[in-house]
């Protein structure tokens, strides 16, 4: 999508020559942290608020020296960690690509859905 071919995972390929997404300095499992929600995003239209608190489980992240790359025509950045990480993407031209870096199941039940599991369901039916 983005064109670079050489895109790896640090995890899975430690001595990649660009590690998109690589070991976080600092571990988010067992986390909760604030993410800004993007104004004019898929997300937003979908939280309808611009901030919301969710809950990490991962030691990965979109790399900071290749946060720049991940905004293209199709592919926009959604939501931002209090320091401007990456925490949710989206595809526009689907009708349903958002991808987090959080768990949104860990914040959803029955009583109260979680408004991506909720969007996503309305995508799929």
């Amino acid at each position: 999508m983005l064109g670079i071919q050489e895109a790896d995972h640090e995890e899975s390929s430690p001595d990649a020559a660009f590690p998109l997404i690589s070991k976080l300095s600092c571990s988010l499992s067992g986390q909760t942290g604030k993410v800004k929600i993007v104004a004019g995003s898929i997300a937003h239209s979908i939280y309808r608020v611009d901030e919301a608190l969710e809950d990490f489980a991962c030691n990965y992240g979109v790399n900071p020296l290749y946060q720049s790359h991940l905004n293209s025509d199709d592919l926009c950045v959604s939501g931002l960690d209090e320091d401007g990480a990456i925490r949710i993407v989206e595809l526009k031209s689907q009708p349903f690509f958002v991808a987090t870096l959080f768990l949104p199941q860990l914040r959803s039940s029955t009583e109260k859905p979680h408004p991506l599991i909720l969007a996503y369901l309305q995508a799929v039916r």
